[in-house]
């Protein structure tokens, strides 16, 4: 496979999905860069995808999909925007890294910390430590404070958010989100060792996640611009044995999931899998969750499956 983008199919031009505006809000007519880096961690997938060697994925800021082609898979990376497909390949040649409007928002969170006693001196203590139980009792006597109930449960208000993000891509997120988001860090504080956990690095202080490119990747990367559904009604059937799909549902209708379903069944070769995630708490009937295990700690459901069952 060569790194390439390919033109959109037609039916890439008219998707039931919140992410083909390329804005996470509307008002601004304008595709812009959105994610400078993936908050999603790609040790699930690169677990979970062994010895499945044809992906396909939502490319995002590339990198799962780099890590997945670094790792000997053959890699199909789709997106919706052209703006952040060509930063994702951009990457891959080792462009350094650019705050997406996700990043921005989250450094303006940051610049309110000190407000509820964060401040970097403190934060750089707890990010040395390397016993969650350790983390887990250093985040609740200093950094889990009632300042922080309160400024997240501001910030995180659907009135605040809307000032950000589309009414579609706030339908997925479930009710006081600010108190679910504290119990989601909480969880993953008590699980992974900071010292060695980038995404809590980057998440309190605003650091990049660094993935190094290889010379040998570049040649197992196709990027392909388009609606992801679309894309998979394009290729030929059983053409992969995994899909990593992002939180594409999010905000997507119900019309796009089934169309996107059956685009995953046509296109996945027995025992293919996929992994899915969700900013919305876990349904009842989801039979295992991953979401603790992602060290990114932002996620409800990390969804892995058989693709039969998507």
């Amino acid at each position: 496979m060569t790194a390439t983008i390919a033109a959109p199919p037609p039916a890439a031009l008219a998707p039931q999905t919140a992410w083909a505006a390329g804005s996470l809000n509307s008002r601004n007519g304008a595709q812009r860069l959105l994610f400078g880096q993936m908050h999603e961690d790609h040790e699930i997938e690169r677990a979970a995808f062994a010895g499945k060697p044809r992906i396909f994925c939502i490319s995002s800021a590339g990198d799962t999909a780099q890590v997945l082609a670094s790792g000997g898979h053959q890699v199909v990376a789709c997106d919706i925007n052209p703006v952040q497909l060509a930063y994702a390949k951009q990457r891959v040649s080792g462009a350094p890294f650019v705050a997406g409007d996700a990043e921005r928002a989250m450094q303006l969170t940051r610049r309110l910390m000190p407000l509820a006693g964060w401040r970097r001196a403190i934060l750089r203590e707890f990010l040395a430590l390397a016993d969650p139980a350790q983390q887990a009792a250093f985040w609740h006597a200093h950094l889990d404070t009632r300042r922080l109930c309160l400024g997240l449960d501001a910030l995180l208000s659907s009135a605040a958010l809307r000032l950000v993000y589309t009414p579609q891509l706030l339908s997925s997120l479930p009710p006081r989100f600010g108190e679910v988001l504290r119990a989601r860090l909480a969880r993953g504080f008590a699980t992974h060792p900071n010292v060695a956990n980038p995404y809590a690095r980057a998440l309190l202080l605003g650091e990049p996640i660094r993935v190094e490119p290889r010379p040998a990747t570049f040649q197992r990367l196709e990027f392909i611009l388009g609606d992801a559904a679309a894309c998979l009604e394009s290729l030929p059937p059983n053409s992969f044995d995994a899909f990593t799909l992002s939180n594409i549902l999010d905000g997507a209708a119900p019309s796009y999931g089934r169309r996107l379903a059956q685009a995953v069944h046509r296109a996945a070769a027995p025992g293919a899998l996929v992994v899915l995630r969700s900013f919305a708490e876990p349904p009842a009937g989801l039979a295992i969750n991953h979401a603790a295990r992602d060290r990114a700690m932002l996620w409800g459901v990390v969804d892995v499956r058989p693709a039969r069952a998507f």
